[in-house]
Formats: C-alpha cells, sequence, structure tokens
C-alpha cells in the first residue's frame, strides 16, 4: 500500500546552477565583456554561459545579454548593453568587490564613474553605431587596435572552418580579454588613482598652512600625478580644498633629473592653455642667463610657452614661482 506521503507530489527540486544567456554566432565586445562582468558578482561567479538565439532556451536562462529584443530589469534581460546593466543594477557589487569595500562606500561610486566614462562609455558608444567625432571629419589614419577591434578579430575568418565548438571557445577567449583589460582600469584607480588623490588634497592643505596661504602657490614636497586631482578637489565636490581657479603655479621634484619644477596649472586638464603662463620675458631663455634676466639663482630654463620651467633648488623654483605671480 502506498502511504499519504508517497503520493503527494514532490516539490520541484531547484535549479543550483545560474544560467547567463547571450547570443550564438559572431561576437562582438558588449556581450564578451557583459559576461565577464556577470561572473564578477556572487550571484553569477559560477554559472553556466548559453549562446543562443533560440527564444525558448533564452527562457530558461536566468539573466540575458545582448539578445532578445529585450530591455527589461525586473524580469533580468538586457538588451542591449546599455549603461544601466552594468551601472544600475551590477556596477557597484563588481567594483566594491574589487576595491575590497563595501557597496555604499564613496569610492566604489567614484571608481565606477571613473571606469565607465574612461573604458565603458567608448565599448558602448561603438556597439551603437555612436562615431567619436562629426562624421564629415577626415580621420588622418585608421584605428584597429582599440579593444572593440581586437575582439572582433578573435572571430574565426570567412575561410577558417568553424562550429559552435570553436564559436564558444573564441568567445570565451574574448570574454577573458575584455575582462582582464576592464580589471586593469579598475586595479589602476584603486592602486593609483585613488592614493594619489588623497596624497594631493594632504600636500595642498600643508602647503596652504605652511608655503602660501593665498593657495595660489602649491608646493609638492613629492612629486605626484596632480592635474586632474586638482581641478576635482577646485570643484564643488572637493570640499573646499582650493577655490575656482585659486592654484596659478605648482611646483614639485623632478622625477628623474633631482631638480625642481615649476607649472603653470592648466585651464583645463587636457589643455595646453595656461592660467597664466611663466613671463614672456623668460620664456626660452637657460641656465645663467635666466637667472641673470630672473635675479633668481639657479634657474635652468623656462619653456616657449610658458607653461613649465626648472631650477636646480626647492628654493629656486619658488622664487620663480613668487615672481612670476608678480609679473
Amino acid at each position: 500500500m502506498t502511504s499519504a506521503t508517497q503520493l503527494e507530489p514532490q516539490p520541484k527540486r531547484q535549479r543550483l546552477t545560474k544560467k547567463i544567456g547571450t547570443h550564438n554566432g559572431t561576437f562582438h565586445c558588449d556581450e564578451a565583456l557583459a559576461v565577464f562582468l556577470l561572473k564578477q558578482t556572487a550571484t553569477y561567479a559560477s554559472a553556466d554561459v548559453v549562446r543562443t538565439r533560440d527564444p525558448a532556451i533564452l527562457d530558461g536562462c536566468d539573466i540575458v545579454v545582448d539578445v532578445g529584443a529585450v530591455y527589461d530589469a525586473e524580469k533580468l534581460r538586457f538588451d542591449h548593453h546599455q549603461r544601466g546593466f552594468t551601472d544600475v543594477h551590477f556596477g557597484q557589487e563588481i567594483i566594491a568587490n574589487r576595491l575590497n569595500a563595501a557597496p555604499d562606500d564613496p569610492k566604489v561610486k567614484y571608481v565606477w564613474l571613473k571606469v565607465y566614462r574612461d573604458f565603458i562609455e567608448a565599448l558602448d558608444a561603438i556597439d551603437n553605431g555612436i562615431s567619436q567625432y562629426p562624421t564629415d571629419i577626415q580621420p588622418r589614419y585608421r584605428n584597429k587596435t582599440d579593444l572593440s577591434s581586437r575582439v572582433g578579430s578573435l572571430n574565426p575568418r570567412w575561410n577558417e572552418p568553424t562550429d559552435s565548438t570553436i564559436l564558444d571557445a573564441r568567445f570565451q577567449e574574448a570574454s577573458s580579454l575584455a575582462g582582464k583589460e576592464f580589471l586593469q582600469v579598475v586595479d589602476y584607480y584603486r592602486d593609483s588613482w585613488l592614493p594619489a588623490g588623497d596624497l594631493v588634497k594632504e600636500l595642498i592643505a600643508w602647503s596652504k598652512a605652511n608655503v602660501d596661504s593665498s593657495g595660489k602657490i602649491i608646493l609638492f614636497q613629492q612629486f605626484a600625478p596632480w592635474k586632474e586631482h586638482l581641478f576635482e578637489l577646485e570643484s564643488s565636490e572637493g570640499g573646499g580644498a582650493l577655490e575656482p581657479n585659486q592654484a596659478i603655479y605648482v611646483v614639485y621634484p623632478d622625477e628623474i633629473g633631482g631638480n625642481w619644477r615649476v607649472q603653470a596649472v592648466p585651464v583645463a586638464p587636457s589643455s595646453f592653455e595656461s592660467r597664466k603662463p611663466l613671463p614672456e620675458a623668460w620664456r626660452g631663455v637657460r641656465d645663467g642667463a635666466l637667472s641673470q634676466l630672473t635675479g633668481i639663482a639657479g634657474c635652468v630654463f623656462v619653456h616657449a610657452s610658458g607653461f613649465i620651467g626648472g631650477n636646480k633648488t626647492k628654493e629656486g623654483a619658488l622664487e620663480m614661482a613668487k615672481k612670476a605671480l608678480e609679473l
């Protein structure tokens, strides 16, 4: 006789392995990176990757990227690889894991925005056919060395034998390539950019307290990549470390030569135009002639554009900055 418990329907066993769905055939950088990023999360770290365009098979996947013509975050369907895919839904966790920080740590959001601007945005734009510049401008050269091109080159050539097994293996190679470069960018911000920002903020505070309270001349006792950090500290997010356009000259030790540099702060981080170039009469003059002209010992040079000059000593470089402010 069969017991009652044996007659009762058994609960459906939950599938333990998650499935990430994406399209098969020719692959591109966007879905190769999307799959890699998903596997950096706790939920999908051990997930299987299913490459198909069959709607019935895709329906059985836990999450689908770059296929299906649906963008529905609640259903975990993401076609195309849009900013919201990793920024809104997974970006915080991915960056927090790599930074070994809590998801609500302000540095996590800061790094993600940097990574999006410097890495993800270009991939999104290329995948969506958005030109980097007006299309009526004739480029001076052809660039096929970008990540999207290198991922694309991993697809089998037209005259190579291919099947789903070969394509899936190539896709895995592409995903690893895109992911490795993504992690390199994140690691740069974690290991270099963030420490530099903290150092620049500390050095600026010390300089205003000990060298020039006006903040027009900033002395760095050690070298640090300062330009973009200085502009951020002058912005509303800088916490009042500097007022907008406050800094005019930055004095810092030369990384290699043992001399000191005085550099005019540019009007923007990537601009060649300075807020106040070194005096025109100094430009292009070197060594003893420059020291005689300025009345400052140890002068080495002033660039022809006036954006930077050099002196053999810290004191001499500071004197150059102070005198330049007066002229």
